[in-house]
């Protein structure tokens, strides 16, 4: 009988994969604890060293593929605060703590409002408080938690400060600049409008129709931010706007300047058919409630925009154009 050698008991290893002789790696991999084996099929990596397939996400930023000739992408920062990437990163729109917010203030920069912690004595905030009485910026008290949540937990010291897109004017301003031009005064008024791209729509419109000036609330409305804005394609800079406390004791006072007032409501008349020359402000309604039975009883006239569609209403920002527009038609073609 004929002897054979240990190396010829065993099968030796193929190309194709079929079972043979187990190579060195995979001796290695059955010798090591079960929950240190890699799965199946797995192709196992260095801890911390990523995968360097070529042309995958894996490539390193400039490297060139050798088949493809490409070159890895370069990776987008992360932001650590917000996890978002680079180009979605948001633009910063206040200001905290004690001194910043002072110094703020004292460069008589615009600032839209200013919050103050509940629990912050109104002792301590004297100075700023009076300096935000003086300029006629809204400030207000929230709870702590709120300022943790926008300033994500950084030593805010009880105060946050909005900034502003623009300086405000005063109502007296836009009648001025309206003799300034000598055209009878053309004012668009917005009752609690909260959609920062429907108050960035109405300036741009505003801006094309020759308005001389727009009026909102310091309170419960939409202000002067970022994002109305960049909505409004740079039209911020170009109309003045004033922000007034009340809303109906401000348009009390136009109408005693000569101004006849003209309020957008479903119901009202037609646009077309209505009078819409001479001095004239236009007055629209926040999103969803319209104007405010106040403001609506000070109104001279209601207008109203014709519906033939099955669709009950535009939105305030559409409405509003289609609006200023009518009056802007009716103003180069008075009768």
């Amino acid at each position: 009988m004929e002897k054979k050698s240990g190396k010829e008991n065993k099968a030796p290893r193929k190309r194709d994969g079929t079972p043979g002789r187990k190579d060195r790696k995979t001796e290695r991999e059955d010798r090591k604890p079960e929950k240190e084996r890699g799965k199946p099929g797995e192709e196992r990596r260095k801890p911390g060293i990523e995968s360097r397939k070529p042309g995958k996400e894996g490539m390193k930023f400039g490297q060139e593929d050798r088949k493809t000739g490409k070159k890895g992408k370069k990776p987008e920062i992360e932001d650590k605060k917000s996890g978002e990437g680079e180009k979605n990163l948001p633009e910063t729109e206040f200001v905290y703590g004690k001194n910043p917010v002072k110094e703020l203030l004292r460069s008589g920069k615009p600032v839209n409002k200013v919050l103050f912690s509940g629990d912050s004595a109104k002792s301590d905030n004297k100075e700023i408080i009076s300096i935000l009485q003086e300029r006629g910026i809204p400030y207000q008290f929230v709870d702590r938690q709120v300022l943790d949540s926008l300033t994500n937990r950084e030593r805010h010291q009880g105060l946050v400060a909005y900034l502003s897109a623009r300086e405000y004017v005063k109502v007296d301003d836009i009648l001025v600049l309206a003799a300034q031009r000598r055209e009878q005064p053309f004012i668009l008024m917005l009752d609690e409008l909260e959609d920062p791209h429907n108050l960035g729509a109405l300036l741009r419109t505003a801006d094309a129709v020759g308005v001389h000036g727009v009026i909102i609330p310091k309170r419960r409305s939409v202000a002067l931010t970022g994002t109305v804005a960049k909505t409004s394609a740079g039209a911020v800079e170009h109309v003045p706007v004033a922000r007034v406390s009340n809303l109906v004791q401000t348009l009390q006072e136009l109408k005693k300047q000569g101004c006849w007032v003209s309020g957008a409501e479903a119901g009202g008349k037609e646009a077309y058919e209505a009078d819409l020359t001479g001095p004239r402000v236009l007055v629209i309604g926040g999103e969803g409630r319209g104007l405010g039975r106040l403001l609506r009883e000070n109104c001279d006239e209601l207008v109203s925009l014709p519906m033939k569609g099955k669709v009950g209403s535009l939105n305030a920002g559409v409405a509003g154009s289609v609006l200023l527009y009518e009056i802007l038609r009716q103003r180069r073609n008075p009768g």
